[in-house]
């Protein structure tokens, strides 16, 4: 639930070289300086009070169009291109033979080797995926497909529906299987239901491009047509049940406690027992199926569907849930010419390195974090950081006490819930143990299956155990942080808490505006339209009184009334709907940031930081906020965001949380009319 879009990514990166080893150091030249505010960034030729976005990123939006490879680009992005030199480094030491390593440095060093090795890729073909392909020709009925599906889920496939587990959202204790509708191969249900002429226009580009790869992987043009036409019919009868992501917002949509042997009713066309014995769960007799309309359609399209447009679905699920980097260069090149620049507007593909490394880091996410925490996160960085913590929910308490819309017994439960908050910050107490994960050298769809699987195996296996409320749902090196209301977690990577979301060598108004509105945004969360849902247990719980939630929803409709009304690019508007919790997130960590800033500067021995560049210190709290979203996107990709993602547009995180802070009026002296000054302020936390 960070506050960042599509791949929501804050980089980070320190002001000074990074020492890695005596041998190896990150060139200064070769990195972007970047700091939690830059008064060079500003254009002060834009009054803050019309456009406080374009004041605040004017100047860096002039010399920072989007590269080529980019679909948006902004100062995240900056960060993350630092932070990627640093894995980099990590990633080439380790994958050398010659060197020492231990076993989690051999398997990142080798999948990296493996990932960066195309001659070998090429040279292997599709030989790794032969298997699976040819395990898909031989099915010769639905009533086969059940073993089938277990084996091409376990390597990665998004195929006809998801399995997992997740905490019980009534007694999230304890980890209960999941069953949910799937990704398809199109972003979200809408995009195969519109009827405007763009929307038909990428359906036909979508069946073009699935052609294409089957082409590729040996299909007559003829035969691949027709599937990928078969491909698109079945997929949009599964969207049409499935839920949209607005829906998907709502936790009351998605829990559904249902007995197995009931389950295995409503799914009576497929052989779920057998799917089951072939997955290998633990054995369990109540899941959660959180989409239950879904599989009352499936159950009912599985029957009436010919073997060949299933044959032809199972097919395109695999090739399309195959990594680009493990796959031959045409294979690659057609899924990038699709989603990226048909559906981002991307020109062209990041580099191969790039690209690899974060292969690495999804694969084994904690086992180069192990790495990179040692190299690149002091306990000194980790302190502070915790210590701004601690200010930022000492705020939110506060500011629930005076809350004059909420009565006691509520202020009372959100309190308890508060003060339940676990706080994970950098890295993990316990790294994640890879020894079952075998990772072979010049083995690249082998190493990206086996990781799937590994993964999923991980996941099934917590089915009926108690929940681990210590565990973390991203790696350290991630420039990245959310919240998790079944553990009631944040959760702040080490690869985020750097400049300039913290900036050692900036004062306390920059930082409380950046680590402070960082922290502060997803504490929020906790208190936000879906996170107020769940109580200081992790448990979907009605802890509100009734009086209090409809005030609440009062409040919660202005907020998505304000940004219903911003256009985010040509005719669309952002869906206030869809981007309610995030947007709650964004007023209220700013707003949380502020008060613990001002009570910071209470405390004795506490210094107000002087003037800088002719800002005083509210106004250097603001501008340092407003400057971590200096962005530009492509059109392609802000109308795939305004249509899937629950995050606003960069200009409108900004914009649309000032408007209603009379902080930042006072610190700017904005006056009534103005457009940086609302009308009708929204106000929750």
């Amino acid at each position: 639930m960070r506050p960042f879009p599509a791949v929501i990514a804050v980089a980070a990166c320190l002001a000074t070289p990074i020492t890695l080893d005596a041998q190896t150091t990150v060139s200064q030249q070769t990195r972007i300086q970047l700091h939690g505010l830059d008064p060079s960034l500003r254009d002060t030729s834009v009054d803050p009070c019309v456009n406080f976005f374009q004041y605040a990123c004017g100047t860096w939006l002039k010399h920072n169009p989007i590269p080529r490879d980019r679909s948006s680009y902004g100062i995240d992005v900056q960060l993350t291109e630092n932070n990627n030199l640093v894995l980099k480094s990590v990633l080439e030491q380790a994958s050398d033979p010659q060197a020492q390593r231990d076993a989690d440095t051999q398997k990142i060093g080798d999948y990296y080797a493996t990932c960066m090795d195309t001659q070998a890729i090429e040279k292997a073909g599709l030989n790794g995926l032969k298997p699976a392909l040819d395990r898909v020709d031989a099915l010769s009925s639905v009533k086969d497909l059940a073993p089938l599906l277990a084996t091409l889920q376990q390597n990665g496939a998004q195929a006809l529906f998801r399995l997992g587990s997740e905490a019980d959202y009534k007694d999230a204790r304890h980890m209960i299987a999941t069953a949910a509708q799937p990704r398809l191969g199109l972003p979200e249900k809408g995009y195969y239901q519109r009827t405007d002429a763009k929307s038909v226009t990428l359906r036909k580009q979508y069946v073009e491009h699935i052609a294409h790869v089957l082409t590729l992987v040996g299909e007559p043009a003829d035969q691949a047509a027709a599937d990928a036409k078969r491909v698109l019919e079945l997929e949009t009868k599964l969207a049409s049940a499935s839920l949209s992501r607005e829906e998907m917002r709502d936790p009351a949509r998605l829990y559904h406690p249902t007995e197995l042997v009931n389950f295995r009713i409503q799914v009576g066309a497929f052989d779920l027992d057998t799917y089951l014995h072939s997955v290998g769960t633990p054995s369990f007799s109540m899941l959660n199926v959180s989409t239950p309309g879904y599989f009352d359609a499936l159950n009912k399209v599985l029957p009436q569907t010919d073997l060949a447009s299933l044959k032809a679905v199972l097919r395109w699920d695999l090739l399309r849930s195959t990594p680009g980097t493990a796959l031959p260069a045409a294979l690659d090149n057609e899924q990038f010419a699709f989603y990226g620049k048909i559906l981002r507007g991307q020109p062209e593909q990041l580099v191969r390195w790039k690209r690899c490394a974060g292969a690495v880091d999804g694969a084994l996410g904690e086992a180069l974090g192990r790495v990179y925490v040692a190299r690149q996160f002091s306990a000194e960085d980790k302190a502070r950081t915790s210590a701004i913590m601690s200010d930022i929910e000492a705020a939110m308490g506060r500011d629930i006490q005076q809350l004059d819309w909420m009565s006691a017994p509520t202020k009372t439960k959100a309190e308890e819930k508060l003060n339940a908050v676990t706080n994970k910050v950098g890295y993990p107490a316990h790294w994640r143990d890879y020894s079952s994960l075998t990772i072979t050298r010049g083995d690249a769809v082998g190493n990206a299956r086996r990781a799937a699987a590994f993964e999923r195996h991980r996941v099934l296996a917590k089915i009926g155990t108690p929940t681990d409320k210590q565990e973390w749902d991203m790696s350290p090196p991630t420039v990245n942080a959310d919240y998790d209301p079944q553990t009631n977690s944040v959760n702040l990577p080490a690869g985020i808490l750097q400049p300039p979301y913290y900036d050692p060598h900036m004062g306390d108004a920059v930082n409380y505006g950046q680590a402070g509105g960082l922290e502060g945004h997803e504490l929020t969360h906790g208190f936000d339209d879906e996170g107020r849902q769940f109580n200081g247990d992790g448990n979907f719980n009605e802890w509100w009184t009734p009086a209090d939630e409809q005030k609440f929803k009062e409040r919660a409709d202005c907020v998505v009334k304000e940004y219903d009304g911003f256009v985010a690019v040509d005719d669309l508007h952002v869906n206030g709907k869809l981007t309610l919790g995030e947007n709650i997130a964004d007023i209220g960590g700013v707003r949380i940031g502020y008060l613990a800033w001002q009570h910071r500067l209470e405390q004795p021995g506490v210094t107000r930081e002087a003037d800088l560049d002719g800002m005083t210190p509210a106004q250097q709290f603001f501008t340092a906020y407003a400057q971590s979203w200096c962005s530009s996107t492509r059109p392609e990709t802000m109308r795939l965001r305004v249509q899937t993602d629950p995050h606003s547009p960069e200009e409108y995180r900004v914009n649309g949380v000032v408007v209603n802070m009379p902080e930042f009026q006072q610190a700017f002296g904005c006056k009534a009319g103005q457009p940086m000054v609302s009308a009708s302020r929204c106000s929750i936390w």
